[in-house]
């Protein structure tokens, strides 16, 4: 696993999909050490917002859209912070639930500077916590996962935030595989 760079990357967005909504912030931290982070607030580039989405992050659409980042520059930082922090390494793009981070981020990537530094290594902290520990998806909750191991149960839905509890769970499952493949 030393091979690679474990990133873990958290998004809040105006809804649930790239196509109809924006995304309004990116948060990420090297899960070797959360302290290395990337934060950055964008403008929206469309109206389209839902109030689940607004109730969830609190983020207001009309203070990014005169404050955030033009989207192309907010992923070239990003794109620099990966080189920077991955020494090399390939980056893998690590979230929980990160089938909907994925897709934005990917998107927004793409659109702006023509490719994702992520390439397609992604992994999902919640599916790789059900193989490890089998039971039910509603297991899989950040609550329940984050106390099984003795860590912040609750998000506070700011993506940096959130980026850095989630690469606490990625390294706390890591070191559970690690522990028991040297049993």
């Amino acid at each position: 696993m030393s091979d690679e760079c474990f990133i873990c990357v958290d998004v809040e967005t105006a809804g649930p999909n790239p196509a109809d909504y924006s995304l309004l912030s990116v948060g990420a931290a090297l899960v070797s050490d959360p302290q290395q982070t990337f934060y950055a607030e964008l403008k929206p580039l469309k109206p389209n917002f839902t109030e689940e989405a607004q109730t969830i992050h609190g983020l207001s659409m009309a203070a990014l859209a005169e404050a955030g980042l033009e989207p192309r520059e907010a992923m070239q930082r990003f794109a620099d912070w990966l080189d920077e922090v991955r020494g090399g390494r390939p980056p893998v793009f690590v979230a929980f639930n990160a089938p909907f981070d994925w897709m934005f981020v990917a998107d927004y990537f793409h659109h702006y500077l023509d490719g994702n530094p992520f390439g397609h290594r992604a992994l999902d902290i919640k599916a790789l916590y059900l193989g490890l520990h089998g039971g039910r998806w509603e297991d899989t909750t950040f609550h329940h996962i984050s106390s099984h191991y003795g860590l912040d149960e609750y998000l506070n839905h700011n993506a940096l935030d959130d980026a850095r509890q989630g690469a606490a769970v990625f390294a706390a499952i890591l070191a559970e595989i690690k522990e028991a493949t040297n049993a």
